[in-house]
């Protein structure tokens, strides 16, 4: 029996991996870091305040390396996927964990995959109430048309 994949699959940003590096090598400022991204200042002070970026201080102004690229890479996948600030701690710990490579990819499904099933659910909830909100216009049309004549 074959078990060797015949596809290779692309690796989505949130399943790392992310450079371990503890040397400066190349820094990033915050200005060049925010245009690589396309997100404000403020958005990385954030994400800093909240312990998901850690960037090198020099004086008043900070530095990224390249293990910070990588965490905002899978900060803003999950972030697009719609986990929680929570959520998005526990998956940089499982990308960044000790753990072997099917573990962090198992426990990352897992996560991603309740994700999928919360989405589908709100999903159902705003076509019901598209439908209502749809049958409530069309009834207040019919009440409209008939108070003009």
């Amino acid at each position: 029996m074959n078990t060797i994949p015949t596809t290779i699959a692309a690796v989505p940003d949130i399943a790392g991996p992310i450079p371990h590096s503890t040397d400066d090598g190349k820094l990033h400022s915050i200005s060049e870091m925010a245009e690589m991204f396309d997100v404000t200042l403020r958005t990385l002070r954030f994400y800093e305040e909240k312990g998901l970026l850690n960037p090198v201080r020099r004086g008043s102004r900070r530095f990224y390396r390249e293990q910070e690229i990588g965490r905002m890479r899978v900060i803003l996948q999950a972030k697009r996927i719609g986990l929680t600030l929570v959520e998005i701690r526990q998956v940089l710990k499982l990308v960044e964990g000790k753990g072997s490579r099917a573990d962090q990819l198992k426990n990352l499904r897992s996560i991603c995959a309740s994700q999928l099933d919360l989405l589908e659910e709100q999903t159902e909830t705003v076509k019901q109430q598209l439908a209502e909100t749809k049958q409530i216009v069309n009834d207040l049309d019919t009440l409209v048309s008939a108070e003009v004549l």
